[in-house]
């Protein structure tokens, strides 16, 4: 379980006052499963970081297909970073695919902290960062990575992953359809 003394050892570097003024502004918030965190089409105030529970970003097509696009466990933070800097509607919904627990932050109150406190100004720098560095590995495992490399490497990130969401959120995450996930799932449990 992630807790925030975890968040504040992540950034060391930034004073404990800075840090303790950001994590002032934290709520703790229990969230149950498929409860929308952020909506398709309205304009989000929240951040969140994930202290336990997975939590899913989608998009919908016209046809009402829904594509995962990532998941989002302990320690990671959440939310339509998107929606939150430009002030526009969410592109994506986010929503809890088991019960979680998530710290909570209002995005324009952080904003504040960060024009008033430059120490947070550089964390908010370096999460930026973090996020590119991690949405840069994802186009590249998705454009190298097979279904069954991105399936292990998920295992590896998550290794319960089977017992805790379904299959078809698994599937959709690696952009196969179920039966193709099983196809996987028998190849890699049959050697």
């Amino acid at each position: 379980m992630f807790t925030l003394k975890d968040f504040k050892k992540t950034f060391k570097d930034c004073p404990e006052k800075s840090l303790n003024s950001l994590l002032a502004l934290a709520s703790e918030v229990s969230l149950k499963k498929n409860e929308i965190i952020a909506k398709t089409g309205e304009i989000c105030k929240n951040a969140y970081i994930v202290k336990q529970g997975i939590i899913r970003s989608f998009h919908t097509d016209d046809k009402g297909k829904e594509y995962t696009r990532s998941l989002f466990t302990a320690g990671k933070t959440t939310g339509s970073l998107g929606s939150l800097i430009s002030g526009q509607p969410s592109r994506l919904t986010y929503e809890c695919l088991t019960d979680c627990v998530v710290y909570k932050f209002n995005f324009k109150d952080f904003k504040e902290l960060a024009k008033k406190d430059s120490n947070i100004l550089k964390l908010y720098s370096q999460i930026l960062e973090n996020i590119f560095f991690l949405l840069e590995t994802k186009i590249e495992e998705l454009a190298f990575l097979n279904a069954t490399e991105l399936y292990l490497k998920l295992k590896k990130e998550i290794p319960d992953i089977e017992t805790l969401i379904p299959q078809y959120h698994i599937a959709s995450y690696l952009n196969v359809s179920a039966v193709q996930l099983s196809r996987i799932r028998k190849e890699i449990y049959s050697k």
